[in-house]
């Protein structure tokens, strides 16, 4: 009996269509999705360094150093805050994490200049006793800057910081002073420059190797040599607040991608005055607003597979557009978060769409520096890229239309720059394992408490606390003794 053949729907639902399903591609630059997001994968492999319980150990004994010396840098003179609450970092300034201006940095590289890098936020002055919202003086100030008057302190804040001032007559007749976040760096360069030549005509047992002290602008760099590792620490004086700035109220009224994940307490928990003027700024004078305490709490909810597309992305950045540098990783980091409101969060969440997060992270850059547009992500009126000339945005914008054309090499380079850090990184271990470093505790500390155990705290605060916001409370009198908090954890 014959029997007629199915329909081409019929066929087709019975799974007799023989043609094969053509692979995604890119419209722009027709490489293959999945070929993009192996790539990125690899990158994200190759990036990520897993910590032993040796280098856990290396990166808790270069800490320790860190704030010990914070707390001798106060004992000087008392101008810092004497209980201070420091914000840490995962990544240098260079890496975006904060915004600062990136235009007085040295280049540092990892692999050749060192292998782990941190920014320090350190209090020089602390407002946490205020009502929000807060009320800034940007009567001279461009947008997203201020300048910050101690009148604001009592007296004797103003008699301690004073030399670290520019003066100004106020309109009663009275001297106003007005913190200098120049002199503020100056001060604190040379206050750690003392404490660390002190510190290292009695070297202990132990002790980090202070490899390179540089001011950078208003940024203290600090290399460490500990064990086999060595550690960079972007070092930044800020003026700490409670509460919000009422500049950024409005944006507290708009919808966002973290309602409901994170609540506004966390987010809104307070911000800092950086040492960064605008463009046309006094930079005597003038403070740049940042939130980084925020952005801390708002990277928890920004998805894995987003997170390594902009990871991939900054790499590719960063080195592609460091001549001249007008775009710094901060802008496509405020530009991932703008990103983050405007599309569903189910898209975003999507594990296997790395490679169309990158390229629309690319396209999204390429249309800032086209419009010479690219607004703050708290003060959406603030337009970052402002002061740009029109052939240096055209110069960006037409090399990174050469990675939108060609994506997958560029990604090819940046993993082939990272295996080549890692690879340095390797050699100097291994040149440097042979001897270990001893334990901190091991002039003076407690003899009951073993390597491993202290190792196994860093590594669940370092390894296990992604994203979170970790602050150290220091009392100058007892340094051996930090108190750490994890978000609102304390250890």
């Amino acid at each position: 009996m014959k029997m007629a053949a199915p329909t081409a729907s019929k066929a087709a639902s019975l799974g007799c269509n023989n043609k094969p399903a053509f692979p995604e591609l890119d419209f722009r630059s027709g490489a293959r999705v999945e070929e993009l997001n192996k790539l990125i994968q690899e990158f994200t492999r190759h990036d990520q360094r897993e910590y032993d319980d040796q280098r856990a150990l290396e990166i808790h004994t270069a800490k320790d150093f860190i704030f010990s010396m914070l707390g001798m840098v106060q004992k000087l003179d008392q101008k810092l805050p004497v209980a201070n609450e420091y914000l840490l970092l995962s990544g240098g300034v260079r890496e975006g994490v904060v915004d600062l201006d990136l235009d007085e940095l040295n280049v540092y590289a990892r692999g050749t200049d060192y292998d782990m890098d941190f920014t320090l936020l350190v209090p020089a002055l602390k407002l946490h006793d205020r009502n929000q919202p807060v009320t800034l003086d940007m009567r001279h100030s461009a947008l997203c800057h201020s300048w910050l008057s101690l009148r604001l302190f009592d007296e004797g804040t103003i008699s301690k910081w004073k030399d670290c001032c520019t003066i100004a007559d106020h309109i009663n007749g009275a001297t106003n002073y007005f913190f200098s976040p120049t002199k503020v760096a100056d001060w604190f360069y040379d206050s750690i420059s003392i404490v660390l030549s002190e510190i290292q005509k009695k070297p202990q047992r132990g002790m980090p190797k202070v490899e390179k002290v540089e001011k950078n602008g208003t940024i203290i760099s600090i290399i460490l040599g500990v064990g086999s590792s060595r550690m960079l620490y972007d070092i930044v004086p800020v003026v700490s607040f409670k509460g919000w700035p009422a500049v950024a109220q409005s944006w507290l009224m708009e919808n966002h991608f973290w309602d409901g994940k994170i609540t506004e307490e966390e987010v809104i928990s307070g911000f800092y005055l950086v040492p960064a003027c605008s463009y046309k700024g006094k930079k005597d004078n003038e403070w740049r607003l940042s939130f980084a305490r925020s952005e801390v709490q708002l990277k928890k909810c920004i998805s894995g597979s987003l997170m390594q597309a902009y990871q991939a992305c900054k790499a590719i950045i960063i080195k592609l557009l460091s001549r001249p540098k007008a775009i710094s990783p901060y802008h496509l980091r405020s530009m991932m978060l703008w990103a983050c409101d405007r599309l569903p969060a189910s898209y975003l969440a999507q594990e296997d769409y790395a490679a169309h997060f990158l390229l629309g992270l690319i396209d999204d850059l390429q249309h800032c520096l086209v419009n010479k547009m690219c607004p703050n992500y708290f003060i959406p009126q603030c337009n970052m890229l402002e002061h740009l000339s029109e052939e240096t945005v055209m110069l960006h914008a037409r090399k990174l239309s050469s990675v939108r054309s060609d994506p997958a090499e560029h990604l090819r380079t940046a993993i082939e720059h990272v295996k080549a850090a890692n690879r340095l990184t390797l050699k100097l271990q291994r040149r440097g394992s042979a001897t270990s470093i001893p334990s901190p505790q091991s002039d003076g500390g407690d003899p009951n408490q073993p390597d491993d155990r202290l190792a196994k705290k860093l590594q669940q605060l370092v390894t296990e606390n992604p994203g979170k916001s970790i602050s150290v409370f220091i009392n100058p009198d007892d340094v051996t003794r930090p108190h750490f908090r994890i978000d609102d954890k304390f250890f």
